[in-house]
């Protein structure tokens, strides 16, 4: 060690640490051989904490504030060593600077689909990610438990074992609480206060604490959340006379604003629209409901085709079908009679009108002489 070291060595009396990043949680005060002059002086700012290690053992912890390192205010040091004053007792310590502030903003999110069981779905895969503040609570007990004696000790290099506690424990909290997966949304907030008291305790074996655990979004399998739209647009098309006014409004409010991108098609189909809209709407009752239609009246049945006959001079009737087949059985009407009907040309005899001929052709012939 040089002449310029030894003097700094021994005359450099001020330990502290001015953070200027923003992912240091550790810090080791670097001095020549671990010599520390004793009666430093030792400042701790607000949101850190000063560790002495003493020959590989933890000796003491400050919280804010200045300190004089000496024997009277250190009684766990003067168990451990006795020294001399001034220049020939320097003792060989090591000062971490451990950050107590809150790290914030930090990122968590589940790799692969945790299994759940929904009271509506039955059994569903999730997905969720949020953001998550960290801080250390127990100094001694992180530095002992995870820092060791790394010189610089990041963020970084504790997040992904952070991460992985909090989705470990996410399946745990979804299943205890009973939430519903199509109610998580609204209660995102309570949902993080639970999985942050489901940590508390592993974080505390490494002397952290997470002040809050935010949960940003938990979403369903693709095609779960397309099976959920149908259900959605199922429900929409209930009203579809609604639907229909509300997407014919739209399209009249589009080519309203935009006369000039439709030209004469765009004009043409507002007006269409407004016109069907507007016959829907005439169509509807006083409130806007559309009053229900009655059963349509059968319609009335056929006239039945009635015939005159004359007879010696004297007109008579009119009879039905019917009853000229009977008039036809009992000889009160012949082929040779003459018959007439609304739209008939003239007078036809009967056996000439063609409607009338077959109530001759099913009368039985004259039975055969002699029987």
């Amino acid at each position: 060690m040089g002449i310029f070291d030894f003097l700094t060595g021994e005359f450099i009396d001020v330990i502290h640490w001015t953070d200027d990043s923003n992912d240091t949680m550790v810090w080791r005060f670097e001095r020549e051989g671990h010599e520390i002059k004793y009666g430093a002086k030792l400042t701790v700012r607000e949101g850190q904490a000063g560790v002495l290690v003493h020959e590989g053992q933890l000796a003491d912890v400050f919280t804010p504030g200045l300190y004089m390192l000496e024997t009277n205010n250190m009684p766990i040091m003067t168990t451990l060593q006795y020294w001399d004053h001034g220049f020939e007792s320097p003792f060989k310590s090591e000062i971490y600077f451990v950050n107590t502030t809150r790290f914030q903003d930090l990122k968590w999110g589940t790799k692969n689909p945790i299994i759940c069981r929904d009271p509506e779905f039955g059994p569903v895969r999730i997905r969720a990610y949020g953001t998550y503040e960290i801080r250390v609570s127990d100094p001694a007990l992180f530095l002992s438990e995870i820092v060791g004696t790394d010189g610089e000790f990041t963020m970084d290099e504790i997040s992904y074992q952070i991460r992985n506690i909090i989705t470990s424990h996410f399946s745990a909290a979804i299943a205890s609480s009973g939430i519903p997966v199509l109610d998580m949304a609204a209660n995102t907030l309570d949902l993080g206060k639970l999985l942050a008291g489901k940590i508390a305790p592993a974080l505390a074996e490494y002397g952290l604490k997470m002040p809050n655990l935010y949960i940003e979004n938990i979403s369903l399998p693709p095609k779960v959340e397309q099976a959920l739209d149908k259900r959605t647009s199922m429900g929409l098309a209930g009203n579809l006379d609604e639907f229909m006014k509300y997407s014919a409004a739209e399209a009249m409010s589009v080519a309203a604003a935009n006369p000039s991108g439709g030209g004469g098609m765009g004009a043409g189909l507002g007006i269409g629209m407004g016109m069907a809209m507007a016959q829907q709407m005439g169509q509807q009752g006083p409130w806007g409901t559309r009053p229900v239609q009655p059963h349509p009246a059968p319609p009335p049945p056929p006239v039945e085709k009635v015939w005159h006959v004359a007879e010696n001079g004297v007109t008579k009737g009119p009879f039905s079908r019917a009853s000229l087949g009977r008039m036809a059985a009992d000889g009160s009407l012949t082929r040779m009679s003459y018959v007439w009907a609304a739209g008939q040309d003239g007078w036809k005899k009967a056996n000439d009108v063609q409607e009338l001929a077959q109530l001759f052709s099913i009368m039985p012939p004259p039975p055969p002489p002699g029987v």
